[in-house]
């Protein structure tokens, strides 16, 4: 059985080059692609995906409210935000009260493959430009 990713992101091409680097492993499976936090809700219910990826600058909902639902839904989901700004201590903060596992910003973007492996093998993933927190 593959392991079973959801990618939500509004760009087109952050999702595509997540696909290609996800899929590029052996066992991965993108099952769905979100373009805004209300789908990837959605998608999380009706695909049933082992992991989800999501963009904190989403519309409609952002990553955040976007994972607040989802761990409602399914709290034992793993999930890991994306986001163009850098993480502060307060965002990773928030991120992990609503239930992420990790965190990477986009210019770090091929770095989503150690942190879905990180997540998927029950360890924290939280990278910044001045710190890592792998665990």
């Amino acid at each position: 059985m593959p392991i079973r990713i959801l990618i939500a992101d509004d760009d087109p091409a952050i999702r595509g080059l997540f696909r290609r680097l996800l899929e590029a492993q052996p066992g991965w499976q993108v099952c769905g692609e979100a373009v805004n936090g209300v789908d990837a809700v959605e998608q999380v219910a009706r695909n049933a995906p082992d992991l989800a990826i999501l963009d904190l600058g989403m519309p409609q909902k952002n990553g955040i409210e976007a994972a607040r639902a989802i761990s409602h839904l399914n709290p034992k989901l793993p999930l890991l935000l994306i986001s163009v700004q850098e993480m502060s201590d307060q965002l990773v903060e928030a991120a992990m009260e609503v239930g992420f596992k990790g965190a990477i910003t986009k210019s770090r973007g091929r770095e989503i493959v150690k942190g879905v492996d990180a997540i998927l093998n029950n360890r924290f993933f939280f990278q910044r430009e001045d710190w890592d927190v792998k665990r």
